[in-house]
């Protein structure tokens, strides 16, 4: 197996950089937003995010270390989604820099709040899609000894969509139209979804 990099990774992986972030990408993009206590708004992007069932549909993020999303979607039981789309690229990551909790992100990066429907924390505006969350678990990470990690694993059952209705076709949502960005390897690397990297494949039945 000459041909094969091998590292345990409790040893270190002995390249330039840690290939974990890289290997298991790209990633979707966890845009969250939630308010505190006192109704600031806070808005951050998580690269680990997904999906993970179907009805109820519901959506979890994890947050290394206790950040503010975490906080206050314990405490006030909400949280939203925003789909971060190529347009959004910039905002997006101006919203990723770490600021005191009282820094209300959605202004930082000069973005457009607006109401949601079924939670208080606000959307945001430009998104083409959010989903508006009920927090349902959240769940300190553990190691294979059992030790407790500095992660936590948030999920949340979707009570509200939002989706631009320039996003559907014939009742059907288009995914490369959102061009939604998703997260790579590296400092630095993220990839868009265009409709050229699309392929068809059905089930085996």
């Amino acid at each position: 197996m000459t041909n094969y990099h091998f590292y345990r990774p409790i040893d270190g992986h002995g390249l330039a950089h840690n290939p974990f972030n890289a290997i298991i990408a790209p990633r979707p993009i966890g845009w969250i937003s939630t308010v505190d206590r006192d109704g600031v708004a806070n808005l951050a992007p998580y690269s680990f995010f997904n999906a993970f069932n179907y009805v109820p549909p519901i959506i979890g993020f994890a947050s290394i270390g206790a950040k503010d999303s975490l906080r206050n979607a314990r405490e006030m039981g909400e949280f939203v989604w925003n789909l971060a789309s190529y347009d959004l690229r910039s905002p997006m990551n101006e919203s990723a820099a770490p600021v005191d909790a009282e820094i209300d992100e959605f202004a930082r990066a000069e973005l457009a709040k607006t109401a949601s429907r079924c939670v208080t924390p606000p959307r945001v505006a430009a998104s083409p899609v959010s989903f508006e969350c009920k927090t349902s678990q959240i769940v300190q990470l553990q190691n294979a000894d059992g030790d407790e990690v500095d992660s936590w694993l948030v999920m949340g059952e979707v009570v509200g969509v939002h989706i631009d209705k320039a996003m559907l076709e014939n009742g059907v949502y288009q995914t490369a139209r959102a061009k939604p960005i998703m997260r790579g390897g590296g400092p630095a690397d993220y990839f868009v979804v265009e409709e050229a990297s699309k392929f068809a494949m059905d089930r085996p039945e």
